[in-house]
């Protein structure tokens, strides 16, 4: 007997959109030296937060709490709201599709960038709605093109990334907000601020919590160095928020999670080192590319975005290499974009990996693409 699927599940391919370095090192039959491609923290969880998740693992007979009631209050006061404007997830990446759930249905237009973060695609993708995209403008999303989309469609969602993945860019906190007032009112915004604590000041917009229009997202999965535990958080309105409660899987956060955050959440003697771990190797990952005749492009990220100076596929043959050397990098999967790598802020044990490799790797890309 065929498996009951619904005709939209049947039309849409098995996708997983990033193949994680375990498939690889399982293919190779080896590790990777260097783990510095899926924008991780490799500096690690604050041993607060690895403390109150081992404490937490000797009650994990129990549910977890399905509210996240002292989790998300604690979130609440951090991010002067109250808690009705906060809902915890299963990572940025599991509130995204609780959103695409909610707006989203057959035939649905939703906006994004061409070349964004794929899973929000993946999701509209696996909830039926058309997506359409823009291009990005000088290596950075186009806040003015994605709302001529908006109104152009009538779409009733629109996502956008500040800072920006896979590109590291970024906008003002001002034109954020600006692009927020320009919205109309029946269009809700995901603004996907998941590397906002790496980012410089004036990068963040204060905005109303209670306007419907804006749902920010953020995660403990990049400046926590907890991505393993998958925790996000939503701030929006609370009428936004209510509706999660309608579709979400109530245990879906575990207890151990939930605990780990909580504890990450009060370190912020760790996050200021992670930060300035962060800062240190983004900018030895510059030199390393401009001593490789590369251009580094200036980033708010715990990754730096590289151009290697030719298309999509040189930047390929670059990365192969690197690959064959036991360097995890990866690169943004259209044009024009696709003629950079993206290479993570690792540990410097790491980046001395990289520096040993990169020159070789960049020889074998170059002279497979002479002959």
């Amino acid at each position: 007997m065929p498996a009951r699927f619904t005709a939209l599940v049947d039309s849409l391919p098995a996708t997983v959109p990033f193949v994680g370095p375990e498939a690889q090192e399982r293919v190779r039959g080896r590790p990777f030296r260097a783990r510095i491609g899926a924008n991780e923290n490799g500096f690690g969880a604050s041993p607060l937060a690895v403390a109150a998740m081992a404490a937490a693992a000797a009650e994990a007979w129990k549910y977890c709490d399905p509210e996240s009631h002292d989790l998300r209050h604690a979130l609440a006061a951090a991010h002067e709201v109250t808690p009705a404007h906060v809902m915890v997830g299963e990572g940025i990446d599991g509130l995204l599709g609780l959103v695409v759930r909610l707006v989203v249905e057959p035939g649905t237009p939703v906006v994004t960038s061409l070349g964004a973060y794929p899973t929000f695609a993946y999701h509209v993708a696996g909830f039926g709605g058309r997506l359409v995209t823009v291009p990005y403008h000088d290596d950075r999303e186009d806040p003015e093109a994605l709302l001529a989309a908006v109104r152009r469609t009538g779409a009733p969602l629109v996502y956008f990334a500040n800072p920006d993945n896979p590109m590291g860019t970024w906008w003002s906190a001002e034109a954020v907000a600006e692009l927020v007032a320009a919205l109309p009112a029946h269009t809700l915004l995901l603004l996907d601020e998941a590397y906002a604590e790496f980012a410089p000041a004036g990068v963040s917009p204060r905005l109303a919590p209670d306007d419907p229009r804006v749902l920010r997202l953020r995660t403990f999965s990049k400046a926590y160095g907890l991505a393993g535990i998958r925790v996000g958080f939503a701030v929006g309105a609370p009428a936004v928020i209510a509706a999660f409660d309608k579709i979400r899987n109530h245990f879906g956060v575990n207890r151990i999670g939930q605990a780990g955050a909580l504890a990450a959440l009060g370190d912020g003697d760790h996050l200021a080192r992670v930060r300035a771990a962060v800062s240190a190797a983004r900018s030895r990952i510059g030199a390393l590319a401009r001593a490789n005749g590369l251009l580094p492009l200036p980033s708010a990220t715990n990754f730096v975005t590289v151009d290697c100076g030719r298309d999509g596929a040189h930047a390929r043959r670059v990365l192969d290499a690197l690959l064959a050397r036991d360097v995890f990098v990866r690169m943004p999967g259209v044009a024009p974009l696709d003629r950079c790598i993206r290479v993570g802020c690792g540990r410097p044990e790491e980046l001395d990996v990289l520096e040993q490799e990169w020159p070789a790797a960049l020889a074998t890309a170059t002279a497979a693409a002479s002959g």
